[in-house]
């Protein structure tokens, strides 16, 4: 706990510092730990720190995870590619889907809402030249994003991306900030912007990125996964 709790106080020190470097206010910045392959009892120990925001790339993990810490008070964030035969399961366990990425998925989570409940969901852009990789095309964005909002089951929150491996983060982002803007030109309340990770977060605060999806350099190593 030690340990979690220095490499927790270190990044937060670090989106603060950048933050304030960017002329900005770090309380607008929502800091989401990727808990990925680890324990839900690591969940449990955030939780104790003080994090409410709780990321995972898979939905068996994320459903897992959800059932046993159903009494926490946690914010569950899923930020990897969904397939829309798990729509159903993805909803009955997150909170926003950071990874909306063609109409087909949007539907899919909209079929399958039970109840009142609105998800909160962002439209994935593809910042690289690779049509494999998740993410809409930026050019396709805007089109999706009117797609979300006849969706009265789910709300349209911003924005997601990852940079790619073979760009300046900063370029990249600054793209990605472009997209944001004329997304929020449909929607003024789709503000959010999900960018950044351990390597880049602080890039990515500088370009508007309003939430970060931090992982190792909280939770420490993944584990072995045998």
């Amino acid at each position: 706990m030690t340990e979690l709790a220095a490499r927790l106080s270190a990044i937060d020190e670090r989106i603060a510092d950048a933050a304030r470097l960017a002329g900005r206010d770090p309380g607008e910045i929502t800091r989401i730990v990727v808990t990925k392959f680890h324990p839900a009892s690591l969940v449990r120990d955030l939780h104790a720190l003080g994090v409410h925001e709780v990321g995972e790339n898979r939905q068996q993990e994320l459903s897992a995870k959800r059932e046993e810490l159903a009494e926490l008070d946690l914010r569950w964030h899923f930020i990897g590619q969904a397939q829309t035969n798990k729509a159903a399961a993805i909803r009955r366990s997150a909170d926003v889907v950071h990874s909306v990425d063609r109409g087909r998925l949007a539907d899919s989570l909209h079929r399958a809402a039970a109840d009142d409940r609105v998800l909160d969901v962002l439209v994935q852009v593809n910042l690289t030249e690779d049509p494999g990789r998740g993410g809409v095309a930026p050019a396709a964005a805007e089109a999706l994003a009117e797609h979300v909002l006849a969706l009265d089951t789910l709300r349209l929150r911003g924005v997601m991306a990852v940079a790619p491996l073979d760009e300046d983060p900063a370029s990249a982002f600054g793209r990605l900030r472009e997209v944001a803007d004329r997304v929020r030109a449909l929607d003024p309340a789709a503000t959010w912007i999900s960018a950044g990770m351990t390597g880049d977060f602080e890039i990515a605060i500088a370009a508007g990125a309003t939430h970060l999806r931090i992982g190792s350099a909280i939770t420490g190593p993944r584990p072995d996964r045998g």
